[in-house]
């Protein structure tokens, strides 16, 4: 695979989310806009892994940690149809793009968020992961 993923980019993704996983659940019920939040060659392997968020059209649960979206950050992200939305940073998808069943080796992306705003991304899913991540992985 010679795509290259860079954080802030929006893919399409068939997000498999926590409470799906835990159910027992192994493939995401649609696909849908999701936010590399982190993309790393491994040093050992040369494998792109991944840290994929699911943005949403529905407003966060009360214990939740989602950041809303912004007009300007949707166009940017390709999210044009969609009124308002939502990145979930409380759970993540891992993945390894090289390998990934999920991930179509030629899609183009759909945007990318502003360095910016990746930077309150990043932030608030560094934040979330020490207290309450969970991270569903994609690889098995």
């Amino acid at each position: 695979m010679s795509r290259e993923f860079l954080p802030g980019q929006v893919i399409t993704y068939p997000y498999l989310w926590a409470w799906q996983h835990e159910r027992g659940e192994t493939e995401g019920r649609k696909s849908r806009p999701t936010c590399v939040v982190v993309a790393v060659r491994g040093a050992t392997d040369g494998l792109t892994h991944l840290a994929l968020l699911a943005i949403t059209t529905h407003p966060p649960q009360a214990d939740r940690i989602a950041l809303e979206v912004s007009d300007i950050e949707c166009r940017r992200a390709g999210l044009t149809d969609r009124k308002r939305c939502w990145i979930v940073v409380d759970e993540y998808n891992y993945d390894i793009a090289e390998h990934s069943w999920y991930i179509e080796p030629d899609a183009k992306a759909l945007g990318r968020f502003s360095k910016a705003f990746m930077m309150k991304i990043a932030a608030a899913f560094a934040g979330a992961s020490r207290k309450s991540g969970r991270r569903v992985s994609r690889t098995e």
